[in-house]
């Protein structure tokens, strides 16, 4: 007779992995960004508006596309152009080798608009004649949310530190530091993680940085004609090897300092001469923008989310009105995960959601916890733990997450997730960051989560 299979004991193990992000100047990015905006203008004038909205753009053309159905007043050649300037794009050269192209300009850019309304077999199934708590999905999916205790924002550490590079790259080209910097980038991060016996994972040293970042023509460029509406001295663009030198001072090691891991120490700690740094690796990177390359809304979904950890359903986010779970679920996925991680009962979390559409109420919920799950809680219990505390229907989640308000642009670049929340003229922003104290669930036993479960009101919210 056969002895029985002895379970595998856990083991550590040393791995890399990396993450990538984009500025805001990136062609996909940029379209992200005009199809939020689209979407606040709408929610501005009507928050019930049903708002499906994609972008494209090309050369110095901005197209917006799609199906909106809304009260508001749209002047769409105005929000496309508003978009375009914020981002940073004013000047276009129909010519390859012009060294003066940015790559798009809000004055003189193309905008096409092929806008309808909303189907009315759609609005029948989702919303027409429902109350805000029984408006059904927009459209049938899969949604994950991901948290992990690495970091004090609880995303991974690849990720943040990829999405947070290209936003100082930004605020240092914005501020005139490095004036000299155009809008175009991308970044990319590989980290050495240790992999511990309880599933958790320890970043240990950073392996990889990569930076590619649309600059002005070295040694030429002037600020004067580089920077519009620029009245101080004249100021000539530095060589390639003082660009790199300064992004690797002001870009890199100030970002990294200002993440803070979970030993409460910055991440710079892990960054040192082991590290292999790529600076535009390729060379010169001047012409960038729609000009180098074309751009589409919800082609970065990986870079809005957790750069390639846990999961993801594969429908984007920009554009969509809270009625599309895409988003919205997607962002009490974040909330479920990380509330789970903050309050200490697993130091990872994954969570799924499905939907169909019409149907309010999600047809499952999946946990995973990679056996990082605490205080003798299993998978099953933390399940049920969630059931207890959220609901998921779409017009729960809107009202949770306040998510009829305009306030959506601005999650459109540097990821939708690990954000600081904040409240600005009474709307409420990264909402789904703020993370629900589950603390008291630490010392109940499996019975007690169950009690708990079958005393509270979930079959109105959750498919048995």
């Amino acid at each position: 007779m056969a002895e029985p299979a002895q379970k595998k004991a856990k083991t550590t193990r040393t791995f890399l992995f990396s993450s990538e992000s984009v500025n805001e100047g990136h062609p996909d990015k940029l379209c992200d960004q005009v199809s939020d905006a689209v979407l606040d203008a709408c929610l501005r004038e009507d928050p019930q508006s049903k708002v499906a909205c994609e972008t494209c753009a090309k050369d110095n053309m901005v197209m917006v596309a799609g199906e909106i159905t809304t009260k508001a007043k749209l002047d769409y050649d105005k929000i496309v152009r508003a978009a375009v300037l914020q981002i940073g794009y004013d000047s276009y050269v129909d010519d390859l080798s012009s060294v003066d192209s940015k790559g798009l300009c809000d004055k003189t850019c193309e905008v096409l608009v092929r806008i309808n309304k909303q189907s009315p077999d759609i609005a029948g199934g989702v919303h027409v004649g429902k109350t805000d708590m029984d408006v059904g999905a927009g459209d049938q999916g899969i949604m994950f949310g991901y948290a992990s205790d690495e970091t004090s924002d609880c995303m991974p550490l690849t990720h943040s530190m990829a999405t947070r590079l290209g936003k100082t790259l930004t605020d240092v080209r914005k501020s005139g530091e490095c004036w000299w910097l155009r809008p175009d980038g991308k970044t990319q991060v590989t980290i050495e993680y240790l992999q511990h016996a309880d599933g958790s994972v320890e970043p240990k040293k950073i392996h990889t940085v990569v930076i590619s970042t649309q600059h002005a023509e070295p040694l030429k460029a002037v600020r004067s004609k580089e920077c519009a509406g620029y009245k101080g001295p004249e100021m000539t663009a530095p060589s390639m090897e003082a660009m790199n030198k300064e992004i690797e001072e002001k870009v890199i090691r100030r970002t990294l300092q200002n993440i803070t891991l979970k030993n409460g120490q910055p991440a710079l700690t892990l960054y040192g001469s082991h590290t292999h740094l790529h600076i535009n690796p390729s060379g010169k990177f001047i012409i960038g923008g729609p000009q180098g390359d074309a751009g589409l809304t919800g082609r970065k979904i990986i870079i809005d989310t957790y750069g390639g950890w846990g999961a993801h359903g594969g429908g984007a986010f920009s554009g969509k009105d809270p009625t599309k779970v895409d988003r919205s679920a997607a962002y009490i996925c974040r909330q479920m995960a990380k509330s789970v991680v903050t309050s200490g009962l697993s130091a990872r979390c994954l969570v799924q959601l499905s939907y169909a559409i019409g149907v309010a109420k999600p047809l499952s919920l999946f946990v995973e916890t990679y056996g990082t799950e605490k205080h003798g809680l299993d998978v099953d219990d933390i399940t049920n733990i969630l059931k207890v505390e959220f609901d998921c229907r779409p017009g729960a989640i809107a009202v949770s997450l306040a998510l009829r308000e305009p306030k959506y642009q601005e999650t459109a670049a540097y990821c939708h997730f690990g954000r600081e929340p904040y409240t600005k003229e009474g709307r409420k922003y990264f909402e789904w960051e703020n993370a629900m104290d589950l603390k008291k669930y630490q010392t109940m036993k499996t019975e007690q989560v169950s009690a708990a479960l079958k005393a509270s009101n979930y079959l109105t919210k959750w498919v048995d």
